[in-house]
């Protein structure tokens, strides 16, 4: 499930990014796409391709990683986000809901580190 108002674009010095073309309202599911899990083996493969940027762990443990189908990928990293994601473990799924407001053509961003309002340096260099 995707709302047919999101769209991929040129996002300012983030490559591609997620973008509404209508406002939206908090607390609103804009996105719930499945997952293809990838066990350790795998994750330590992916980790040396371009996939590594695109994939999120898994479990609690870490022992396993997920590359979520839709446009999840793509969302950029940015604190505070205006959008936060969900992982349902059971029926393999990551929702995407907003946490306020949001005002048509604002870029769609989600916390890499799970709280929307986590302020935690990235593990890498953004640009």
């Amino acid at each position: 499930m995707q709302l047919p108002c999101l769209f991929v674009a040129p996002s300012t010095q983030r490559g591609r990014g997620v973008f509404t073309d209508e406002p939206l309202q908090a607390d609103q599911l804009i996105e719930r796409s499945p997952v293809i899990v990838l066990s350790q083996s795998d994750r330590t493969l992916l980790d040396k391709t371009l996939l590594h940027d695109y994939i999120f762990e898994w479990d609690p443990q870490q022992h396993q990683c997920c590359m979520a189908l839709g446009y999840v990928p793509l969302y950029n990293h940015g604190c505070p986000s205006n959008c936060e994601y969900e992982m349902d473990f059971e029926a393999g799924y990551i929702s995407i809901r907003t946490v306020r407001d949001i005002v048509k053509g604002e870029e769609l961003l989600i916390n890499y580190h799970g709280d929307f309002d986590n302020p935690s340096p990235l593990w890498f260099t953004a640009l």
